[in-house]
Order: structure tokens, then sequence, then C-alpha cells
């Protein structure tokens, strides 16, 4: 390769050299967020031990229609001392995993359902 050659394949202007920005050392990982979910629902079932369902509603504008839709899921709560009833308004908190359904827990009771006594026939 001739003199002329290494010169022509050089760069004509010299390349900006890139300057690493500092690096920041982070001492600890960040804290894991403690805010957890909650749900306001009704309970639908008490039939288990500790275990009580609850239907959570939530409305929703339909895409084409732009009408309010009512969407609804059942969650199973954790409730250690059965106080729960059918009709209960209440409010559930997302906890660990307490079996294979139950992800929630009941945190209290916002409303009891009216008791309707039996009646006799």
């Amino acid at each position: 390769m001739t003199s002329k050659e290494k010169t022509a394949k050089a760069p004509k202007k010299a390349a900006k050299e890139k300057v690493a920005a500092p690096v920041q050392v982070v001492a600890a990982a960040p804290a894991v967020s403690t805010v957890r979910r909650e749900l306001v629902g009704t309970v639908v079932s008490d039939k288990m031990q500790k275990t009580i369902v609850v239907k959570i509603d939530r409305r929703v504008r339909h895409g084409l229609y732009a009408k309010y839709v009512t969407h609804s899921r059942r969650f199973k709560a954790h409730d250690e001392t059965n106080q729960a009833r059918v009709g209960d308004l209440v409010v559930v908190i997302e906890s660990r995993p307490l079996s294979r359904d139950k992800r929630w827990a009941l945190k209290n009771i916002v409303r009891r359902a009216a008791q309707v006594g039996e009646l006799k026939v």
C-alpha cells in the first residue's frame, strides 16, 4: 500500500471522542411497594369454612354502542372469623396466595345485608 492510499483512507476530520457518563452506584435495590389493591363487592356465598365468594361489579363503556355494560368477576377471599354473610357489602384486600384460588382477604364489612326471617308455611 502506498502512502497516498493510506492518507486517502484516513479520516479528514478527527472523530469526536465519546466520553462515558459517570455511573451512579446504587447501594441497595429499591424497596418493594407495599401497596395492596382493595376492591368493594358483594358476598354471594359463605358456604365454605373461612372462605367467602365476593362478586365485584364494574361498569365499562361499550366501544361500538357507547352504552354502559356491567362486567362482574368472582373472587374467593379469606374470612378468618366467618363473620361475613351472603348479601353483605365488603372490602377485600390483596394478599399472598392462601390456596389454589384464594388471593384475597376480608378487610372489613361496609354494610350488613338485611336479615329476612324464615317463613312458616
